[in-house]
């Protein structure tokens, strides 16, 4: 069974080089890939992509360090694209006070905008929180409609029980890390079909790969880990988690 990779970045600079050879693994070895918008140039490239190849599917925002972006006709044109049907969430969005390229005040409002357009749009979102969760998880209570997937979840095993009756997790490559402990206990607790599988690349790579250039098909090491902890056989996780994503993104 092919694996679907949730959350990547195939626009970004590091696959320039090879990006065509990139794209053919997919369709070898993948059912899909959802490309991930960050900011409105990013958001139009990925729509792009889904209309020209059939295993990429797009999402739609801007990233809480590229919200210096974000404006009225931004916004408006988020909306036409919305309009694909290739494109299936609002995302990444949410808030970062690792970096704090913006202020906090900023970021919130924009993060609250952004989840208001997902509800007008009916759409799911995807939420990227760094050092920010409670917060992240304070604003997304007052939406209490809006389900999507929480990217790279970065949370402890408390605040998924609060979070996983609207939210999947988003589990990538730092499962395989030896320092993952905290992941470990997440996916080792929280049932697998509240689970998606991502690598956000070209980031992140897991192990064998640390430290080279993350891509989809490296999807395979994270669904091993998972079925490991799980005590599950690599085709369930595989099987379980593309239904989970699917469903998170509203696509059965």
């Amino acid at each position: 069974m092919k694996i679907i990779d949730s959350h990547v970045h195939l626009n970004l600079s590091q696959f320039d080089e090879d990006r065509d050879e990139v794209l053919k693994r997919v369709e070898e070895k993948l059912d899909f890939v959802v490309n991930i918008g960050f900011d409105l140039e990013s958001s139009e490239k990925g729509v792009e992509y889904a209309d020209k190849y059939s295993f990429v599917y797009a999402t739609i925002g801007f990233h809480p360090d590229e919200i210096e972006g974000y404006s009225d006709e931004a916004e408006k044109r988020l909306e036409e694209l919305a309009k694909n049907p290739k494109v299936l969430a609002i995302g990444e969005i949410g808030l970062d006070y690792h970096w704090m390229t913006r202020p906090k005040e900023e970021q919130w409002e924009i993060f609250r905008r952004q989840l208001r357009l997902a509800r007008k749009l009916n759409k799911p979102v995807v939420i990227h929180t760094r050092e920010a969760m409670e917060d992240t998880i304070n604003i997304l209570n007052e939406f209490p409609d809006i389900t999507g997937i929480l990217h790279c979840y970065p949370g402890s095993v408390e605040t998924a029980k609060r979070m996983v009756d609207r939210f999947y997790l988003g589990i990538g490559g730092v499962l395989t890390f030896k320092n993952a402990r905290k992941l470990v206990e997440v996916v080792s607790e929280i049932p697998i079909e509240k689970l998606v599988i991502e690598t956000d690349c070209p980031y992140m790579a897991p192990t064998p790969y640390r430290g080279q250039r993350n891509e989809p098909i490296f999807t395979e090491e994270v669904a091993k880990k998972i079925a490991e902890l799980k005590n599950m056989s690599y085709e369930d996780v595989v099987r379980i988690t593309n239904e989970n994503t699917r469903k998170a993104y509203r696509m059965i």
